[in-house]
């Protein structure tokens, strides 16, 4: 199932993952990068080992390690490994060889603690450093393991200088939203999902609500989180309402009442193959989702 919603949880904080789990997220990602101090991650590993080990009741559970560059990313691995986390979030990932090479510590991971070959699935945040933005169509075909790709709006501006990542609007500024449209078509050049980052401003849930839509509406799948509360608001958005469903099915239905024909019409429009596929991804999410 694609995730709707992805609720980041601070690995030294094993004490949120019970109102984590309660929020109604598809996916928990038990975090030991940025929100961990440096003093507190070998103390963040304990806990996230700790926390793979309760009864996540049909939640999928992610860790997101420290980037594959840095000291601390073996350190992560080998810690978290025998709790069987279902996936590895990667951050400043670089194209196809940053999961290439995570790909391989997996394998030799799960080998050694006897986990079934390819259970983990890595997502990486594909567009955290500048070099990344050039590699977003090297994801296809790498590793089975890819289950989606997703971007982050705020090492990319400190790592070009920028000042804001933001329009005093609230829009992103123009290098940004460049790197959500490429994250975007980058999942989809390789055939996973397109997840929307993070909203920061946990408190304004209107907002949330508009820029969710706006994610579903563009083609992201799902959604990052921050806070428990905004859960609830990015699974509404990304999944299909009643009338997209009835409409969905109408347009399949159209279809195959003609087979063989290239267009149709429905409701005074025409409608032709990108209008089919859409309407069967819109029914299998909402099979998925209800």
């Amino acid at each position: 199932m694609t995730p709707r919603s992805l609720l980041f949880v601070p690995g030294d904080r094993p004490e949120r993952l019970e109102k984590a789990l309660a929020s109604g997220a598809d996916v928990i990602i038990l975090d030991l990068e940025d929100s961990v101090s440096a003093a507190n991650k070998a103390k963040a590993r304990t806990d996230v080992l700790q926390s793979l080990g309760v009864d996540r009741r049909g939640v999928k559970c992610f860790v997101r390690i420290n980037p594959l560059s840095s000291e601390p990313a073996s350190a992560d691995l080998d810690a978290v490994m025998p709790g069987r986390p279902d996936g590895v979030v990667l951050p400043k990932a670089e194209g196809a060889r940053s999961i290439a090479l995570l790909a391989r510590h997996l394998d030799a991971a799960e080998q050694r603690h006897h986990i079934p070959p390819g259970e983990t699935v890595i997502l990486p945040i594909a567009t955290e450093t500048p070099a990344a933005i050039f590699k977003l169509g090297e994801y296809g075909g790498v590793t089975s393991r890819l289950m989606g790709l997703t971007w982050g709006a705020e090492d990319l501006p400190a790592a070009v200088g920028a000042s804001a990542a933001r329009e005093s609007d609230g829009r992103y500024t123009p290098p940004l939203e460049l790197a959500r449209s490429l994250a975007l078509f980058g999942a989809t050049a390789a055939g996973v999902a397109a997840i929307e980052t993070v909203y920061p401003a946990f408190k304004d849930l209107d907002g949330l609500a508009t820029y969710a839509a706006r994610g579903a509406r563009d083609g992201f799948s799902g959604m990052m989180a921050i806070h428990p509360s905004q859960v609830s608001i990015i699974n509404a958005a990304f999944t299909p309402s009643d009338e997209q469903i009835a409409h969905a099915k109408a347009v399949v239905d159209a279809f195959a009442a003609q087979p063989g024909a290239g267009v149709v019409a429905l409701d005074g429009a025409m409608l032709d193959a990108p209008h089919l596929a859409q309407a069967k991804r819109i029914l299998a999410r909402g099979a998925a989702k209800r």
